[in-house]
C-alpha cells in the first residue's frame, strides 16, 4: 500500500490536486482519508463551548486515532471512518466503511505537524497557494457550504487560522518530498505523482 499525505494551508487547493491526481486513475485502487474526519470527539462540551476551540491548532486532531486507522489500513483490515459536522463542530456518530486500497491519500492542513504520521507516508505533498488566494476561497466555502457570515470568518482568519497557518502548516514545507504551487503551471509536479502512483499500481 501507498500512503500520499497532502498539506497546505486552508483554501489551498488540496481538493483540486487530490481530484486531479485521481481523474486519470483506475477507479476503486485509490482511497481518501480527510484529517476533517478525525477532529477530536466534542460530545462532552455544550455547543458554545465548542466554537471557542482553535481548530486549525494540532490539538484539536485525533492523530491517533488517524494514525491506528492507517496501519489498520496497511495491514489489510477496513476501518470505520467518522463523519464530522462542521454545522455542530462534533462528530455526528455516523460512520464511513473505509476499505484497503493500493493507494491511500491522507489530505488535511495539519496532517505534517504529526511525526508519526510523517513516519507512514510514503509520498509528502504540500500544495502552495498565496495567502491572499486562500482568504477568499476560504471566505466563499464557509459562507457557502458552513453558513458562516462574513464577519465571523475574516475574525477566524485574522484570529486563528493566519498565526496558526504560520506557526504550524508554513514551516511543514521543509518535510514534503514535493511542493506544488496551486495555480496553472502544477502540471508537472501532478504528473510526476501520478507517475509515482502508477508504478506502484502496476
Amino acid at each position: 500500500m501507498l500512503i500520499i499525505g497532502i498539506a497546505g494551508g486552508t483554501g489551498c487547493g488540496k481538493t483540486t490536486v487530490v481530484n486531479q491526481i485521481l481523474n486519470e486513475l483506475p477507479e476503486g485502487e485509490v482511497g481518501i482519508i480527510s484529517q476533517d474526519s478525525y477532529y477530536m470527539d466534542t460530545t462532552h462540551l455544550s455547543y458554545e463551548e465548542r466554537v471557542k476551540i482553535n481548530f486549525d491548532h494540532p490539538r484539536s486532531i485525533d492523530f491517533e486515532l488517524l494514525e491506528q486507522h492507517l496501519r489498520e489500513l496497511k495491514a489489510g483490515n477496513a476501518i470505520d471512518q467518522p463523519v464530522y459536522s462542521f454545522v455542530k463542530h462534533n462528530r455526528t456518530g455516523d460512520i464511513v466503511k473505509t476499505n484497503p486500497r493500493k493507494v491511500i491519500i491522507v489530505e488535511g492542513i495539519l496532517i505534517l505537524t504529526n511525526p508519526e504520521l510523517r513516519k507512514l507516508f510514503d509520498i509528502k505533498i504540500f500544495v502552495h497557494a498565496d495567502s491572499d488566494e486562500r482568504l477568499i476561497r476560504r471566505l466563499k466555502r464557509d459562507i457557502t457550504e458552513r453558513g458562516r457570515d462574513i464577519n465571523e470568518v475574516l475574525t477566524r482568519y485574522q484570529n486563528t487560522l493566519k498565526p496558526m497557518h504560520q506557526q504550524f502548516i508554513e514551516p511543514m514545507k521543509e518535510y514534503a518530498d514535493i511542493i506544488i504551487p496551486n495555480n496553472k503551471y502544477n502540471t508537472v509536479a501532478v504528473n510526476i505523482v501520478k507517475t509515482i502512483i502508477n508504478e506502484k499500481l502496476s
